[in-house]
């Protein structure tokens, strides 16, 4: 684990879970902004690191980086025992997920350990990371869970079961959750990212320079463009879903770019 700052925040612990250069960096920095101690958990110890330094320096923040393996029960114990020694979890965003090829797969051609290590990735990483901050919840009697969806957990797609079925286990553990913990003061919701996430893109970004940069990669084929996704414009939601008041809470939320298609 890396501190970078002198005193551990009164808010509690933001615990994310899946930290890559995108999102989740995106979503740690803005819980920082806030003023929540974060800790920030990924596989890559390296570059985890590299990001808890950047993001400590730019929001006078302390953040810590440690060392996940979502597939593995005693990995995550492990972890978590080091995020709960920095104090209560208020908040846990699971954001892991086990990278796919964008091409469609023959069924029959799947590896049994592929398909194995892409269900635990998507789901049980997330059962095992919400056992080890629930109990604490439920005895403050507050307490946010987030988990991030996509399209893949709505409905099913050719050449892509790996995907799919763990991102539909999640979500049903997302309402079980939801259903059984937010009477206990624990808000639980999944968001759905009906998209691909670019780099943030800063406040002089534009709709004519996002198009832009998309006719000259190429994405989408000839005459179709698609808006990449803001990351820190996602961030945004997730803070406002973790600060909702619970007379009006949402379960189940899908975001996707205003423009996904011009011909």
């Amino acid at each position: 684990m890396r501190s970078m700052a002198s005193s551990t925040s009164t808010k509690g612990i933001a615990a994310i879970v899946g930290v890559g250069p995108k999102l989740g960096r995106s979503i740690a920095r803005k819980f920082a902004h806030e003023g929540y101690t974060v800790a920030i958990l990924a596989r890559d110890l390296g570059r985890l690191s590299r990001f808890a330094d950047e993001i400590a320096r730019e929001e006078k923040a302390q953040v810590f980086a440690i060392r996940i393996d979502c597939s593995d029960s005693r990995s995550v114990r492990e972890a978590f025992e080091g995020v709960l020694s920095l104090g209560f979890v208020e908040v846990l965003v699971y954001n892991a997920y086990q990278p796919v090829s964008w091409h469609p797969t023959n069924f029959t051609d799947i590896k049994i350990d592929s398909f194995e290590k892409s269900l635990a990735v998507s789901s049980l990483g997330a059962f095992l990371c919400a056992q080890q901050v629930l109990p604490g919840m439920v005895e403050r009697g507050r307490g946010t869970i987030l988990f991030t969806g996509c399209s893949a957990s709505l409905n099913g797609i050719a050449g892509f079961s790996e995907l799919c079925c763990g991102k539909f286990a999640l979500r049903a553990l997302s309402q079980c959750l939801a259903r059984e913990f937010q009477p206990l003061g624990v808000h639980v919701a999944h968001i759905i990212i009906d998209g691909v996430i670019g780099q943030p893109r800063g406040p002089s970004a534009t709709l004519r320079g996002l198009v832009g940069e998309q006719q000259q990669s190429g994405v989408g084929g000839e005459g179709a463009v698609m808006m990449m996704m803001d990351p820190d414009a996602l961030a945004q939601t997730y803070w406002h879903l973790h600060v909702q008041d619970r007379t009006a809470w949402t379960q189940e939320i899908d975001l996707r770019p205003s423009v996904t298609r011009f011909c």
